[in-house]
């Protein structure tokens, strides 16, 4: 792994763990309204957020289009209220280990739906890595007495899980991970409170009352380290190396839950979780490259950000560095790519339009670029015998 993306798994790392602490929180807000306790929670995130955002957020807001904003409901809805909401009608006619084991099947589905949306072949080894990773969930957590409404809020929560991650690719880059945080919190706590007054106006349920001491810590925690830490952290981490290898952090999940239960009276740590800890380790070094072995200093390394895509670079310093601009690297014309972002869509005066053929043409000008492009075979015979996945 190359230096941006061993910073990039460090950071998903750490914002799984997080989230993995905010189930034992959870078990703390037994009683307290669960549609009053998301917008309390997602609604301070959100104002916590907004001093970090500088003068460009409002700018950015209103460049999206229709589907953008569709795709930040949708990640608002799927995957933080309905998410929530699916784990919360789950544990009613399941024991907490079953959603907790279909969520942990989250990297399998994302490591083979993530290339299909793309229309490129899933990486051999990070499915390898995710299995890993969902049978030490399973191991961590064990199966528990359920129904069928229980399996089938359980596929729910594995839904939402999914969509947290795929549903924010196409968004984290226009937005960047603080406003783009900000913003799903901003819509997560709007829809909790629909959901809560119409829940109020259906059965007279209460939507939020004054939590006690108890409560109030948990929400903080939830609010301030969960949510605007653990989110930021998270889209960052997903801009450096992808949806499919960040989600394979989402294993430590139910680790961390399992590693904290403890501190709070709700779980023991046994033989079980710790061999199911150890599954989720070796599934994450397998998936996220970091046993990889490194190649030649004349090759060019695939990695998340090139998403599957041929990226040819002019200089390149050591195997496996990432495509970031350089001084004098203008072959692809000079589109300001932050490091292990999305890939470059195509080559100045790419006829084809066809986004896998970003060629660097040999003998011709930097600013002449496309006049005499080749096509189909001759494309991989400039590009020699390098092995690009």
């Amino acid at each position: 792994m190359n230096a941006n993306s061993s910073r990039g798994a460090l950071l998903a790392a750490f914002a799984c763990l997080l989230v993995g602490g905010s189930f034992t929180a959870n078990s703390l807000l037994g009683d307290y309204p669960y549609t009053g306790g998301q917008f309390i929670r997602y609604g301070l995130a959100c104002l916590l957020l907004l001093p970090w955002l500088g003068r460009g957020g409002t700018a950015a807001l209103r460049r999206l289009s229709r589907l953008h904003w569709l795709r930040l409901a949708l990640l608002a809805a799927v995957g933080m209220v309905g998410f929530n909401m699916a784990i919360l009608a789950a544990e009613r006619s399941a024991e907490p280990a079953v959603p907790g084991v279909f969520v942990g099947c989250a990297p399998v589905v994302v490591a083979l739906l993530v290339p299909l949306l793309e229309r490129r072949t899933p990486q051999r080894t990070v499915i390898q890595g995710a299995l890993f990773v969902a049978a030490g969930a399973f191991v961590v957590q064990g199966w528990g007495r359920t129904d069928g409404l229980g399996l089938l809020f359980s596929v729910g929560a594995l839904a939402g899980e999914v969509g947290f991650a795929v549903l924010a690719v196409p968004v984290v880059r226009p937005l960047g991970p603080r406003l783009l945080a900000a913003t799903v919190c901003a819509l997560a706590a709007a829809e909790s409170a629909v959901l809560g007054g119409v829940g109020a106006v259906v059965d007279g349920s209460e939507f939020v009352r004054v939590p006690d001491l108890t409560e109030g810590a948990a929400l903080l925690w939830q609010a301030v380290i969960v949510t605007v830490v653990g989110f930021v952290l998270w889209y960052t981490g997903l801009q450096y190396i992808g949806a499919e290898r960040a989600t394979l952090f989402s294993g430590l999940i139910p680790v961390a839950a399992a590693g904290t239960a403890p501190l709070v009276g709700t779980g023991t740590y046994g033989a079980a979780q710790a061999i199911g800890s150890a599954l989720v380790g070796a599934g994450v070094a397998v998936g996220s490259g970091v046993l990889r072995r490194r190649p030649s200093a004349a090759g060019v390394e695939d990695d998340a950000g090139d998403q599957g895509r041929v990226v040819v670079h002019r200089d390149v310093a050591a195997a496996g560095e990432a495509h970031e601009p350089r001084a004098g690297d203008g072959l692809l014309g000079p589109y300001p790519l932050a490091a292990q972002e999305n890939p470059v869509l195509g080559a100045p005066g790419d006829g084809d339009r066809q986004i896998r053929h970003i060629v660097a043409e040999q003998d011709v000008a930097p600013g002449r670029q496309g006049r005499a492009e080749a096509r189909g075979m001759a494309q991989r015979e400039r590009l020699g015998d390098d092995r690009l996945r």
